[in-house]
C-alpha cells in the first residue's frame, strides 16, 4: 500500500509555520488579535435585544389559558381525544389519535394510544376533550382534562 500524506488545512499550516524573522512574527501577532477582537465584538443574538427593560421589571411569561408560568417550565404537552371509558370516579381514558407518514410506502396511518386522565369537569363517554400533562396522580394517571370540546349525542 501507498502511503497517503494527511492535507493540512489553511489553518493548520498557519499554526505550524514558524515564523523567520521578527517582523513577520509581529504581523502574525497583530492579525491573531485583530481576529480575537472581532469574535468578541459580535453581538450575541437573542429575541429579547429589541425589547430593552430595566434589569428590576421583567414580565411573568403567560400560558395560553392566561396564568402565570414558572420560569424554567416549559408548555405542556396538550392532546385532544375521544372518552373511551368513563367507569372510573374522576378518571377516564381518553383515545387520542394521530397521523404518521409511512416510511417506506408514504401513506398515513392512524395511530391511536389510550391516556389515563383525571376528570373534574364531568366528561362523560363519547364526548371530545382537550387533555394536558400534568404530574403523576397515580400509577398510570398522568394526564388531565382540561376542557370539554364537544358533548356526546345521547
Amino acid at each position: 500500500m501507498a502511503d497517503k500524506k494527511k492535507q493540512e488545512t489553511p489553518e493548520e499550516a498557519k499554526a505550524n509555520a514558524k515564523p523567520e524573522t521578527a517582523e513577520n512574527a509581529a504581523k502574525a501577532d497583530e492579525s491573531a488579535q485583530t481576529e480575537a477582537k472581532q469574535v468578541k465584538e459580535t453581538p450575541a443574538k437573542s429575541k429579547d435585544t429589541a425589547k430593552a427593560k430595566p434589569a428590576g421589571e421583567q414580565p411573568a411569561a403567560k400560558t395560553s389559558s392566561g396564568g402565570s408560568e414558572k420560569k424554567g417550565q416549559g408548555k405542556r404537552a396538550e392532546k385532544v381525544g375521544i372518552v373511551w371509558s368513563d367507569k372510573m370516579t374522576k378518571t377516564v381514558v381518553v383515545r387520542a389519535e394521530r397521523l404518521v407518514k409511512h416510511r417506506l410506502y408514504h401513506k398515513y396511518m392512524k395511530r391511536r394510544k389510550k391516556f389515563m386522565a383525571h376528570n373534574e369537569l364531568g366528561a362523560t363517554e363519547g364526548d371530545r376533550v382537550r387533555i394536558v400533562e400534568t404530574r403523576p396522580m397515580s400509577a398510570r394517571k398522568r394526564w388531565r382534562v382540561v376542557e370539554i370540546i364537544q358533548k356526546a349525542e345521547k
